[in-house]
């Protein structure tokens, strides 16, 4: 079986649904801009939806193979949900909104920890992104494809955390500019819609 298919479905999905602008995309690139416990950041971040995605594959898995009509009902939820996402995406891109990133005070380790710990797991779109979206569509996968598909979303969340924080300071003020995600919510809106498709075509 090729596996390069599944693990790039995985990859693309995971990449347009993490690179919208959020909580914990502005936290991050705050803790990068002020040079404060970048690794542990970083590591948090992409070790929870390491395991979110692990635990939707796995779980959301084995539910919807023993239920056709759950798994016709993830194929066509996954397609309007990818669908709705790729709508909102382009709708923010005719919206005027940046990221204004001052000096923040001085963080202790386990106050760092805390606070993205708290920006990662009370929000709800990462476990609708990571165990309910993710998980319904890997799920969907033959069992041999879907520890390709969660390994290129975990890789999506890796790269992206890591290129966010290390790159944050250079890019300070391409991000106080709202073309910056202007840019980034057109490119979701068309990876969103076209992965929408790909899952209504039955992935």
């Amino acid at each position: 079986m090729d596996y390069l298919p599944a693990y790039l479905q995985g990859l693309s999905l995971s990449a347009g649904l993490i690179m919208a602008i959020g909580a914990q995309n502005a936290h991050v690139i705050r803790m990068g801009l002020s040079r404060q416990h970048i690794a542990l950041t970083v590591a948090t971040c992409t070790l929870i939806d390491m395991l979110l995605i692990a635990a939707g594959v796995a779980g959301m898995g084995l539910l919807i193979q023993s239920s056709p009509l759950l798994l016709q009902g993830a194929r066509w939820g996954g397609a309007g949900f990818l669908f709705w996402y790729g709508v909102r995406s382009w709708r923010a891109v005719w919206q005027s909104h940046s990221l204004a990133a001052g000096a923040d005070r001085p963080l202790t380790a386990r106050a760092a920890l805390l606070t993205v710990l708290a920006m990662s797991l009370l929000n709800p779109h990462v476990y609708l992104d990571t165990v309910v979206l993710i998980g319904a569509i890997g799920g969907g996968f033959p069992a041999p494809a879907r520890p390709a598909f969660a390994l290129g979303a975990m890789s999506a969340s890796a790269l992206w955390f890591s290129a966010l924080a290390l790159g944050a300071r250079q890019l300070a003020p391409l991000f106080q500019r709202p073309l910056a995600w202007k840019c980034i919510d057109a490119l979701t809106g068309s990876t969103m819609l076209v992965l929408a498709w790909q899952v209504d075509k039955g992935w």
